[in-house]
């Protein structure tokens, strides 16, 4: 729900609804403390309320990716988003991966650690959701797939090549 602003910014409480890697939240739109502020990106919502930290915060305006997640099936930049705008969406962030069979990592996870597609590590969690977000989609992308997928997502510490061959492997082994 949207929440209202009056004069003397005062807000009208309302509640903003988020599934988050298969937790539901119920969130108090308003200005006093241990609600949300209508003003507050789902970036800032994901690591100070829900706690979670690892959507990373970088340029803090869509440029860089490093803050994507999964919205309802799609990648999104969580610092683009405000809060109030997601409510009943279904949100998966980095820490929301994992095998569904052992509980343990993603079979992507297990491909970035092989291919040691990170170095500082900073942007690897928006990458993998960028590229587990494409392997949802399409199991057997082409290499110019992979590359349109992520070419919003910016390192400045590593080549893309290890990543490239990550994704491709983790998309070998969904076969």
């Amino acid at each position: 729900m949207r929440s209202k602003v009056n004069e003397g910014d005062v807000y009208e409480t309302e509640v903003v609804n988020l599934t988050v890697n298969g937790q539901v939240f119920r969130l108090e739109v308003g200005g006093n403390p241990h609600q949300v502020k209508p003003t507050h990106t789902l970036l800032h919502t994901i690591r100070e309320t829900i706690g979670l930290k690892g959507t990373k915060k970088a340029c803090d305006q869509g440029a860089c990716g490093a803050c994507t997640i999964i919205a309802d099936g799609e990648p999104a930049l969580s610092c683009m988003m405000l809060t109030i705008e997601c409510d009943g969406k279904n949100i998966t962030t980095i820490e929301g991966l994992k095998d569904p069979l052992t509980g343990g990592l993603d079979s992507l996870q297990q491909a970035f650690a092989k291919y040691s597609a990170f170095q500082c590590g900073f942007c690897t969690p928006g990458m993998i959701m960028t590229s587990k977000a494409l392997l949802d989609k399409k199991t057997d992308p082409t290499e110019n797939e992979i590359k349109a997928a992520l070419s919003g997502n910016f390192c400045r510490c590593i080549s893309h090549y290890q990543v490239m061959d990550a994704v491709k492997e983790a998309a070998k082994n969904r076969r």
